[in-house]
């Protein structure tokens, strides 16, 4: 395996952490003098770039927040001139404005470079054909996957999402080794599978690099069943690069290597912002080590994960993300993620691997309803205990009373991309 790494991947700790160091200052500097944004929040703080002569001195700049990227749509964040820029990408905007981020020729040859490095870690190898799954356009799942697998030396299915029947009969003909999907959307492919009468299991896959959303090590594990292949993580968002920022590897399945030579992690309190020690749960927070056309110092990401030691890279590892700081939901006052339901869903007998959880308000209380699809060999009694037995996991492991409806197969809404799993019915929700 040795001879397959990259020379960063080579470096010993000592070595990487001067690296990061030179990296850094070079980057609070380059932010400093070219980002208007940047400048002024330093200013602020009453700091220099030269202020930073250690790793750990970091944690005195100043945090940027997506409010951040909004306030300066749509060029404001970046850090070279326009004409140096070669791509942009942008969130949907559905909340408001989008988060635009750029690249230079360099970046992208960076991105793409990550990006092999993660398919390669996940036992993908020159020569396979990679499906790639992910959403094209704006962005950057698509075409981040699609520019490292054809790094690596992979042929390239650009299969986007969408059109899951075709997808199906693309995988059967093609015959690829990889895919590279939303573990939601896997779920889809999934049914579409059985629904077409073919076993998954007979499928050319062997890898799939699940990524854009938190899943369970319950989906991981029925994935793998089901597909007979290996499942695992990559991470990243567009505000930081985009894929590739973090891969799990496929000897270990351990939680995702950051690739610590062009990103620099660190986990904070999600309230008071105070950096953790590793091993301790919190929120992720990236600084770019690399980037050009657009760095970002101190990204709070929302993402709730701790970091843990290096295994088989000598990069550090985050742990699966189990949710998002701004997906919790505090209902009669607990703390509730999506995933904890997922976990619960999917170990549950007489049920599908889809489910819905809809928030309402019952006089002055918020209410949950848990709805779970039934599988189409459930009987009337089988449905019956799944919502008992699914009721009782939550108030059992999370603390809330829940309602649980157990409703026909192929009723709930399904993923083409990023799977909406709250659903908020209360007046102003």
């Amino acid at each position: 395996m040795t001879a397959l790494l990259d020379a960063g991947e080579r470096l010993g700790r000592d070595e990487l952490e001067a690296l990061q160091l030179e990296r850094l200052r070079a980057t609070l500097r380059h932010a400093y003098e070219n980002v208007g944004f940047y400048r002024t929040a330093f200013d602020k703080a009453g700091l220099r770039p030269e202020d930073c002569r250690t790793l750990a001195d970091l944690a005195r700049f100043p945090f940027t927040v997506k409010a951040d990227l909004r306030d300066n749509y749509p060029f404001g964040m970046f850090a070279v001139p326009e004409d140096r820029v070669r791509r942009i990408h942008a969130s949907s905007g559905t909340t408001g404005r989008p988060t635009v981020v750029g690249y230079t020729a360099r970046d992208l040859d960076t991105w793409a470079d990550v990006v092999a490095r993660s398919i390669r870690a996940a036992g993908g190898r020159p020569g396979h054909k990679a499906h790639v799954a992910y959403g094209y356009g704006l962005f950057t799942g698509g075409l981040g996957a699609h520019y490292g697998a054809e790094r690596l030396g992979c042929t390239v299915i650009p299969a986007s999402g969408g059109m899951t029947a075709r997808q199906v009969q693309l995988i059967q003909d093609f015959r690829p080794e990889i895919i590279m999907i939303t573990p939601s959307y896997m779920l889809t492919l999934l049914d579409e599978f059985e629904r077409q009468g073919v076993d998954p299991r007979s499928t050319s896959l062997k890898v799939g690099i699940f990524g854009a959303e938190p899943w369970t090590e319950q989906m991981r594990r029925e994935i793998e069943e089901r597909f007979a292949i290996d499942a695992v993580d990559i991470y990243g968002l567009s505000e930081v690069m985009g894929p590739g920022v973090a891969q799990e590897c496929v000897e270990t399945k351990d939680g995702l290597h950051i690739w610590e030579d062009h990103f620099y992690p660190e986990v904070v309190d999600p309230f008071t912002g105070e950096v953790l020690p590793d091993g301790e749960e919190g929120e992720l927070v990236f600084t770019s080590l690399t980037k050009e056309a657009m760095p970002v110092i101190r990204y709070r990401t929302r993402d709730l994960t701790r970091l843990l030691p290096g295994t088989a890279r000598v990069f550090r590892r985050m742990e699966k993300v189990t949710g998002r700081s701004d997906d919790m939901v505090i209902l009669r006052g607990v703390n509730l993620f999506p995933t904890q339901i997922e976990e619960i869903v999917l170990r549950t007998p007489g049920v599908a691997p889809h489910f819905q959880l809809r928030l309402t308000r019952e006089g002055r209380l918020d209410a949950l309803t848990v709805r779970a699809e039934a599988r189409a060999s459930a009987t009337a009694g089988d449905r019956a205990a799944a919502a008992r037995s699914i009721a009782s996991a939550v108030k059992d492991g999370v603390g809330v009373s829940v309602e649980v409806e157990i409703v026909d197969p192929e009723t709930l809404e399904r993923s083409v991309g990023k799977i909406r799993r709250i659903v908020d019915l209360r007046e102003g929700g």
